[in-house]
């Protein structure tokens, strides 16, 4: 190949590579105003089928935190939010939702895992990934806001410290309408 084919054939992939790093996370702008969450069959810690419709917090936030037993930044970021809950809750009313995608394999770990830790969240399993991929959740922590009308308002994937501040700012910012 000559020199100047090479040249450009370099130049159109890092131009390729940095629109790519450049594409924004999806943030509450870009979320259709309107969308609920899906309904999808769940188990809670006692084997019990719940449906995500029926998630309901008297009008007041949600957060839908989906986690795994193996999953560092997710221990993290419960463990975080967990320090903070009873004021959060005090604050705004919201109620988190903790769903273990744990397959079945490892689900039997997440009752005495969540009691060891004292969380006082709901915690239910999605052992066959039925809701992770109804919610276009590839990889945990993936965390989602729900408003009064259990609509989507906000998501956020990943953990870093300090994440935890942006949320509580979300759940205020909703709760003030």
């Amino acid at each position: 190949m000559n020199m100047f084919l090479i040249k450009k054939i370099n130049y159109l992939f890092s131009i390729s590579i940095i629109s790519f790093l450049f594409i924004p996370n999806l943030n509450a702008d870009d979320i259709e105003k309107g969308k609920s969450t899906p309904s999808v069959n769940l188990k809670d810690l006692m084997g019990k089928t719940i449906n995500s419709s029926d998630f309901d917090n008297d009008s007041k936030p949600i957060i839908i935190s989906f986690w795994a037993t193996w999953c560092k930044p997710c221990l993290e970021e419960l463990n975080t939010i967990s320090d903070l809950y009873d004021e959060w809750v005090e604050e705004t009313g919201v109620k988190l939702i903790a769903i273990s995608i744990d397959d079945s394999r490892s689900s039997k770990r997440v009752a005495p895992f969540t009691k060891s830790k004292k969380w006082k969240f709901e915690i239910y399993l999605d052992e066959n990934g039925d809701f992770k991929r109804a919610m276009g959740v590839s990889n945990p922590p993936h965390t989602f806001l729900l408003d009064a009308n259990k609509n989507i308002v906000f998501e956020h994937n990943g953990y870093a410290s300090g994440d935890e501040l942006h949320l509580y700012e979300k759940i205020k910012n909703i709760t003030k309408k």
